[in-house]
């Protein structure tokens, strides 16, 4: 569990990085490009501002990620990622006013129940990293050597 802050950050960010990018494209407006112009284009895509900090953010994102995942199983830390669907619909509602009808909100129900039980799991610890709770309880010293 002392590692859920750091799969929270890694969430909000990913959740971040999207909304930026929303808004870089909203910013920018239909895209078209041809053979000639696609060069051209996808630099003035990549390097509008809300694009390149919504690709900065997933920078961020996917290092904390890669630290969360030297520390805890695979099949704990992923799922978590789920909670960005949560966070985007959110702030796409709120945002950009996009429409949040019965069938999303359950849907987001339903991924909020999958995490919340997958974090009472208990499965965080990465399998390379000794669960010192049950290793304190079956510790035996031997302090004599036999010979």
């Amino acid at each position: 569990m002392k590692y859920i802050p750091f799969i929270l950050f890694t969430v909000l960010t990913n959740a971040a990085a999207q909304l930026m990018l929303k808004q870089g494209m909203m910013s920018l407006g239909p895209i078209s490009m041809t053979a000639d112009t696609a060069i051209v284009r996808i630099f003035q895509i990549v390097f509008s501002p809300w694009v390149f900090a919504g690709l900065t953010m997933f920078v961020i994102s996917m290092a904390s990620h890669l630290y969360v995942l030297s520390k805890v199983e695979l099949s704990f830390a992923y799922p978590f990622l789920s909670l960005a669907y949560v966070a985007v619909a959110v702030f796409a509602y709120v945002l950009f006013k996009e429409d949040q009808n019965a069938w999303r909100i359950a849907g987001i129900a339903f991924i909020c129940i999958g995490t919340v039980l997958i974090a009472q799991s208990g499965t965080s610890t990465h399998p390379s990293e000794p669960d010192l709770s049950s290793a304190s309880k079956n510790t035996h010293v031997n302090l004599g050597s036999h010979s």
